[in-house]
């Protein structure tokens, strides 16, 4: 899907994208402290019950779990000379789930390395990274690719840059920001949106961090510097971590799909839920918007 056919999709129907795939893991059985993408593997049947359950609470968009299925973030689990097997079985496993009427967004993600001067990652490494993870998912034949919970302005450019140097697929561009929009390590989040939409992002918001209630004046901000669909996908509230390293979050269904009520309205054109989020939360929000 190219990013004018997501345009037409978009303006089209309320796009519903997915919920949360580590936290509702790791209730189904899933360890803490392991490699999510390689769990994945070994229980395939597991992510295909979470999908399934998303799909037909009414997400339209669910993401192959491939956000840390990059060189960079295997390595530390040995596999980084694997990331074109490693990204095909993962779109296998989503694919696998039958899931009828429903777009398969290949998901990357940070590396967790800053790029210079910040760091000492530099863009023709992070690149390197970037491309080949695309390629890897672009081979596999997702719909779209979906960038999210990034941390800095360049290392979405540099993803962005990658992605399109491989193909014209659709990307979804989301990045992590405080409650006044300031992203993690500097710049603000309208900055980002001016930015990526210039260099062909096909949808620019925010996912992670903070709840929907936080969200609002954020919401507002993208949408007036806008021209391409701006992204809400929030966590269920703010976690607090109990004494076994669980997390629990503050929003139930109910007050996340009311709260996304707003977000609609301050001017998210395509939402879903981030952390926290359960099929529940999706069915709810998909019959509030």
């Amino acid at each position: 899907m190219t990013k004018e056919e997501f345009w037409q999709l978009s303006a089209a129907e309320n796009l519903i994208l997915d919920g949360a795939t580590g936290s509702n893991l790791r209730k189904m059985g899933m360890p803490a402290g392991i490699c999510t993408e390689l769990w994945i593997l070994e229980h395939p049947e597991t992510l295909q019950q979470l999908q399934r359950d998303f799909a037909a609470a009414g997400s339209r968009i669910v993401y192959a779990p491939t956000f840390g299925a990059n060189r960079m973030s295997m390595a530390r689990f040995g596999y980084e000379g694997d990331i074109t097997e490693l990204n095909r079985r993962l779109v296998d496993v989503t694919r696998g789930a039958g899931l009828e009427g429903v777009l398969i967004g290949g998901d990357m993600s940070t590396t967790g390395q800053l790029l210079e001067p910040r760091g000492e990652l530099t863009y023709e490494k992070l690149y390197e990274v970037y491309q080949e993870q695309a390629q890897a998912l672009a081979d596999c034949g997702v719909d779209l690719i979906a960038a999210e919970t990034m941390l800095t302005i360049e290392e979405l450019t540099v993803l962005l840059d990658a992605v399109q140097s491989v193909c014209d697929l659709a990307v979804l561009c989301t990045l992590t920001v405080e409650s006044d929009g300031s992203l993690l390590y500097g710049g603000h989040i309208t900055e980002a949106v001016e930015t990526l939409q210039e260099m062909g992002a096909a949808a620019v918001g925010v996912n992670c961090s903070l709840g929907p209630d936080q969200l609002e004046a954020v919401t507002a901000s993208m949408k007036r510097v806008a021209k391409v669909p701006v992204i809400v996908k929030p966590n269920a509230g703010i976690p607090t971590i109990d004494a076994q390293g669980t997390a629990h979050y503050s929003m139930g269904p109910e007050a996340f799909a009311t709260a996304m009520q707003n977000i609609r309205k301050a001017g998210a054109d395509i939402v879903g839920g981030c952390c926290g989020t359960t099929p529940e939360y999706i069915r709810l929000l998909k019959s509030t918007v």
